[in-house]
């Protein structure tokens, strides 16, 4: 055996124990499965890798080339060489691209452990070979069937000595040497051109149809002759009774030595599909942002004095999303979304009570004090790293329940990342530039392949969310006419900060943003038009007392680059309730009003100002009284005022059985404006109580497997392992007890004193096996610094810190070669 074959790796555990130290750290960031727990050594860690949830989780995040590298290898032989695998990517013919893009996809196969050994002996981890190698139950991308040796291995010696006698080949002694004959002849292009020269047309025919896969076809008890020529010359091969395979060394000849049709080293380009001014996209996105912001607050003003009630199954009924979507105007998907929104930015909850219903949290009234641009900040950072997916709302779920909004199982895993991905892709094109989505959609493809398509054949999840953040992105102004603006990038990290220092968090991010955007936000007015038909334009958005305050006396009609107030008397009526008198309605409209206030607006106050209180309601169950009895009288000979069962208790009270708010809306639907008064007959001022939840955060996302792992803990996590592989593959001094592989060392305890005080006196390090409290027993190299009342004081090798043992824990003790 040559020196470079006996230093080849034999295993995955040796090729990891041939790496050094910042090689295993980039195979745990790579793979953070594989450090929680740490592994106690490297052969642990090398076992954890090839694992099948491992291998999954790793071919899961490769992508298209790199997959179709790891297919190839699985159809190669094991082990196989860089040329092999470099001849079945590029084919016999030889692909520029595929040659140049091979090297990097080989070293990071290998450094993710899903390949390992030299360029001469490249093995695929047998768990990823059974996963990706083709069968007739699972069959490979590369639309490959199995070779002459496994297609062969239940047919008769004798039917394989004839296809090799009819193929004109030598008859040989055995099967087994037959079967090599045969796989020879295959794999030798020039004698299967000339096999093939005289097929009849129809059986090259019948080749081409299987050459790219399926590989499996159907025949007859009696094949015609085209597909007897080819199966007596084992061009085509019987697996079952009726059912025909083509070998995988013919279809490799036929295709030109490739494994794939279409081999794609090469990322595609996100092309850019229209370029605007970045001003006008910043300004676009600008108004987006602000859109954003007036519908949640909208939202969460309408669920204010107590929103829609949780469902039993937690979420949002059908009917109460119906309701929001009429009352912001907006397609029940897009209510979904706002709702969703307000919900991850913890601005919204359920408020935990026996009759449970949403609400606005505490957090909202904070929300509402901060300025405009620090609003949109919050909300989009919570957009960013949210995992509960609006889309998915509408849908059902695996166990086929309908998913609701703020219902449970809307979480998916994927959705941060694969909006950072998107919003990465749109800024790596210039400002202002934005690509056509469709190019989007296939980078991402090509990014993260589908091994399994959907069985039902509906999009694959990152395809649909990808296609959701490109439209959400929209929504929230990080995106404008479908270009990134300047605080989307920021927002993103792609945008420096002032002074040009790198960005270190997303808080930090956020704050960039916010700063870019804030100039672009219209400033707040204090003054709307008013017009002669009882209408207010506010020609932009209001400083907050205003629109608040017209809110009250008015009802928006329409909405847009301005909104329309229109005043009714009802409208009238709800600010006079809330506790304002007709001469504050009338310095109010006079301050904030750029038009004079017009007469028709101020006879309707006067008017219902004159109304309003004239009937009092109170408690009798309530009563209705008034200096005037002639409006008592009106009152009971109105016929609509039936249902109210009033009856007169005096001249100027009138009785009724109903609660006090029935009776009001009662005598309100009347056309009159009835008021409240308490039991001491003062008036009462019904100002709407804000219903707020107990404090409540906002939903933490759910991660996608485990956490990356910091620097910090890589280092820990290498240093650990190195010491637990030391301690696992020292060598004993000969001559010397050698524990069977995984037991403890086992000594006297009188042995195991006097060793550990020789090495003390030495200074050497040893072997111990330990067994701790809770009975876990481990390996440990050590070592000791004292002995002494029946404890050892050692610097342990594999914690990599000086620890303290009681010597009737220590199973015993070995010394470990000098060497």
């Amino acid at each position: 055996m040559s020196p470079e074959a006996s230093s080849a790796p034999r295993s995955l555990a040796e090729a990891l124990r041939s790496r050094d130290d910042a090689s295993l750290a980039a195979l745990l960031r790579d793979r953070p499965d594989l450090v929680a727990p740490v592994p106690t050594d490297l052969t642990q860690l090398a076992t954890r890798a090839g694992t099948r949830a491992s291998v999954l989780r790793a071919l899961e995040h490769l992508d298209r080339f790199a997959l179709q590298t790891a297919q190839a290898l699985a159809v190669a032989p094991d082990p196989a060489t860089y040329d092999t695998l470099h001849g079945l990517l590029a084919g016999d013919d030889g692909d520029p691209a595929v040659t140049e893009a091979l090297p990097a996809t080989v070293a990071a196969l290998r450094r993710q452990a899903l390949i390992w050994g030299d360029d001469d002996r490249l093995h695929l981890v047998r768990t990823a070979r059974e996963l990706l190698a083709p069968s007739a139950q699972h069959p490979s991308p590369t639309g490959l069937g199995p070779t002459v040796r496994e297609a062969t291995s239940g047919m008769s010696p004798g039917r394989v000595q004839q296809i090799v006698n009819t193929a004109g080949l030598p008859s040989t002694h055995d099967p087994v040497s037959a079967v090599a004959a045969l796989t020879g002849l295959f794999a030798d292009r020039k004698r299967m051109d000339a096999l093939l020269a005289g097929a009849p047309e129809a059986a090259r025919e019948v080749l081409t149809r299987l050459m790219w896969g399926p590989p499996y076809g159907q025949v007859t008890a009696d094949p015609a002759v085209h597909l007897r020529w080819l199966l007596d010359r084992g061009l085509l091969l019987p697996t079952a009774p009726g059912t025909v395979v083509l070998p995988r060394e013919v279809a490799l000849h036929l295709r030109g030595g490739r494994a794939h049709r279409v081999p794609e080293p090469v990322p595609p380009a996100v092309e850019p599909s229209v370029a605007h001014d970045p001003r006008i996209v910043d300004a676009t996105a600008a108004g987006q942002a602000y859109t954003a912001l007036a519908t949640v607050e909208e939202l969460l003003k309408h669920w204010d004095q107590g929103g829609p009630a949780v469902l039993r199954a937690g979420g949002l009924s059908v009917r109460d999303l119906k309701r929001t979507a009429v009352a912001l105007d907006a397609p029940e998907p897009l209510a979904a979304f706002w709702i969703e929104l307000a919900y991850a930015a913890g601005l919204l909850a359920s408020d935990g009570a026996a009759d449970e219903r949403y609400a606005p949290t505490p957090a909202y009234d904070t929300w509402l004090e901060r300025p405009v641009a620090e609003r949109w900040g919050r909300l989009a950072a919570a957009w960013l790293a949210a995992t509960r997916t609006a889309g998915l709302i509408g849908g059902r779920d695996i166990k086929d329940r309908a998913l609701s909004a703020l219902g449970p199982g809307l979480d998916r895993s994927a959705a941060p990342e694969v909006r950072h991905r998107v919003l990465t892709l749109l800024a790596d094109l210039p400002a202002g530039v934005a690509p056509a989505p469709e190019a989007v959609l296939t980078r991402l493809s090509w990014e993260r392949p589908v091994r399994t398509p959907q069985r039902d054949g509906t999009e694959d999840l990152r395809v649909r969310l990808a296609r959701w953040t490109l439209s959400e992105a929209e929504l929230l102004g990080v995106t404008g006419r479908g270009a990134l603006s300047s605080h989307g990038r920021a927002l993103l990290g792609a945008a420096p900060e002032p002074d040009d220092t790198p960005l270190s968090s997303a808080e930090q991010h956020t704050a960039i943003a916010v700063g870019l955007l804030a100039p672009l936000l219209p400033e707040p007015l204090d003054h709307v038009l008013l017009q002669a038909d009882l209408t207010a334009v506010a020609p932009g958005p209001l400083l907050r007392p205003l629109a608040e305050m017209l809110g009250v006396l008015a009802d928006v009609e329409s909405k847009g680059g301005a909104t329309v107030y229109r005043f009714t008397p009802a409208s009238v009526r709800r600010a006079l309730d809330a506790g304002q008198t007709a001469a504050d309605l009338h310095a109010f409209l006079a301050q904030h009003s750029r038009t004079p206030v017009p007469q028709p607006l101020t006879y309707l106050i006067d008017d219902v100002a004159r109304r309003h209180g004239h009937l009092r309601v109170g408690v009798a169950s309530s009563y209705v009284r008034c200096d005037d009895d002639s409006v008592l009288n009106e009152i009971i000979a109105d016929k609509r005022a039936a249902a109210l069962r009033l009856r007169r208790l005096a001249p100027t009270v009138l009785a009724a059985p109903c609660d006090p708010a029935t009776l009001l809306e009662g005598l309100r639907s009347l056309g009159y404006a009835p008021a409240a008064e308490s039991a001491q007959g003062d008036v009462l001022i019904t100002r709407a109580d804000a219903h707020r939840t107990p404090p409540r955060t906002a939903p933490e996302p759910v991660p996608e497997g485990p956490p990356a792992p910091d620097s910090v803990l890589l280092t820990a996590a290498v240093r650990a392992i190195r010491a637990g592989d030391l301690a696992a593959t020292t060598p004993l001094k000969a001559p010397g007890p050698q524990p069977a592989g995984g037991e403890l060392p086992r000594t006297s305890p009188a042995d195991t004193l006097a060793t550990l005080q020789a090495a003390v006196m030495t200074g050497e390090a040893v072997w111990i096996g330990y067994v701790n409290a809770d009975g876990a027993a481990s390996q440990r190299v050590v070592a000791p610094i004292r002995v002494e009342g029946g404890f050892v004081t050692a610097y342990d090798h594999t914690a990599d810190e000086v620890r303290t043992y009681p010597l009737h824990r220590i199973t015993g003790v070995a010394e470990l070669a000098e060497d």
